[in-house]
């Protein structure tokens, strides 16, 4: 798997937040006792989702976030070479490109995966939140397809304590009905959290709204509810594509300026 650094973060810990092919980020509980962050990222499979590795530092336990086809062997590549242990697998939604390998990463490290339960039925039928071209190219191929053996279900605004860090759950629905993203706080020099958008919020672009479960109105309430009340200083690890902040959004993403010339 080719893989190769797109930068930093900032960090004042002794664990440097890092990525190997996507964005690199940190985090903390609390101003005065720092909780130091890595994350390491990668795009995968034939739809270039980025997963997502992350942890308070290397030999401890982690989270992995949206393993989608073909991610396996990345997260295996990052668990082995800094002596992770997963330990969670968090679902930002139900289509096949972010959840692929969720059996596969749970059932080797025993971890609990994690999904909102509007698309906790994509997890027993994937096909049904796949457009007619997707679900004739899989079909088209052989492969299979299993349910973790522990799936526990998110809530809006629940904070999940996994792997020494913290975790805010928003519910986001629209590109699916049980979208989610995650946010963890950094609050050190010039970013307070970092973002995991899922297929919300990319640089430049929304998530697309046109398959079974969207909802453009919908939509448009998700980002006017939980993304323009953000502080500009958030760092976005979006599902596709390269990471951004919430202040770079608001200022030059279409779609988020169309919806504050509204307000």
């Amino acid at each position: 798997m080719a893989r190769r650094p797109l930068g930093r973060l900032p960090t004042g810990t002794t664990h440097d937040a890092r990525a190997d092919e996507q964005p690199a980020a940190p985090t903390s509980n609390d101003k005065q006792g720092l909780t130091p962050v890595f994350i390491a990222g990668f795009p995968a499979g034939p739809w270039g989702t980025n997963c997502y590795v992350v942890a308070t530092g290397p030999g401890s336990e982690c989270v992995v976030i949206d393993p989608g086809k073909d991610a396996a062997a990345g997260v295996d590549q990052v668990v082995r070479e800094h002596r992770l242990k997963p330990v969670s697998v968090l679902v930002t939604h139900g289509h096949v490109d972010h959840m692929w390998c969720v059996a596969p990463v749970a059932g080797t490290y025993d971890a609990t995966a994690w999904i909102h339960p509007s698309d906790r039925h994509l997890l027993t039928d994937p096909m049904a939140g796949m457009s007619r071209e997707t679900t004739q190219m899989l079909l088209g191929g052989a492969y299979e397809w299993a349910e973790p053996d522990d799936v526990r279900e998110l809530s809006d605004l629940a904070e999940l304590e996994l792997a020494g860090l913290r975790f805010v759950v928003d519910h986001t629905p629209g590109h699916t009905e049980g979208s989610v993203t995650f946010r963890t706080p950094y609050a050190q020099q010039d970013v307070s959290e970092v973002m995991f958008s899922g297929d919300l919020l990319f640089a430049g672009s929304i998530g697309r709204t046109d398959l079974p479960g969207g909802d453009h109105a919908t939509m448009l309430r998700s980002l006017t509810d939980k993304v323009l009340p953000l502080a500009d200083d958030i760092v976005v690890l979006p599902g596709h594509g390269e990471q951004t902040s919430i202040g770079r959004e608001r200022a030059t993403n279409p779609y988020l300026l169309d919806l504050t010339q509204d307000v």
